[in-house]
């Protein structure tokens, strides 16, 4: 019977600090390489740059001007590409591009959806307008969610003011809106 009561305790404990690990593993956010970010209260730019996959993103948001926008109130929702999907694009377009602060702005802007919208939310869409005023094409299929053609790899990373879903591939608005 002690045996029995001393093995209950043991379990107990032994439950007791796992749950306490998991609490405290889980009052930071990890980013993409699974690194454990600061439980700091952050903006959607500061998020994006503590992840590390979005040093293209960030570099673009800032040559168009963008950053104070995307660190102000909100919500926001973006697309946010990772610095893989940006090296899918031809050579030289990412140069030419921040050299093109018109293009790069309204392709930027297509990225951002106003208001927070979490995943849940997006997949009864089939579509979503941005504030570039171009909407984009939302399909939810059985094992994915496609954004135009790319595919949605991570939902719903909460920022202060609002909410970064990431996608596999840069998304282009219509070509007239990009002149």
């Amino acid at each position: 019977m002690k045996t029995t009561i001393k093995s209950l305790a043991v379990i107990g404990i032994i439950a007791m600090s796992c749950v306490a690990t998991a609490v405290s593993i889980n009052a930071g956010d990890k980013n993409d390489a699974g690194k454990k970010v600061a439980a700091k209260q952050m903006d959607i730019v500061e998020t994006a740059a503590a992840a590390g996959s979005f040093k293209t993103l960030i570099t673009a948001v800032k040559a168009a001007g963008l950053e104070e926008t995307l660190k102000g109130k909100g919500p926001f929702t973006v697309f946010a590409p990772t610095d893989e999907a940006f090296a899918k694009l031809p050579a030289g377009t990412v140069e030419a591009l921040l050299k093109d602060k018109a293009k790069l702005t309204a392709i930027l802007t297509y990225h951002v959806v106003a208001g927070k919208v979490m995943a849940a939310d997006a997949i009864k869409l089939t579509e979503a307008k941005t504030v570039n005023g171009q909407s984009f094409k939302i399909v939810a299929g059985k094992d994915s969610v496609m954004i135009d053609n790319a595919k949605v790899v991570k939902t719903d990373i909460v920022a202060t003011n609002g909410v970064i879903h990431v996608i596999d591939n840069v998304i282009l608005p219509k070509e007239e809106a990009t002149k």
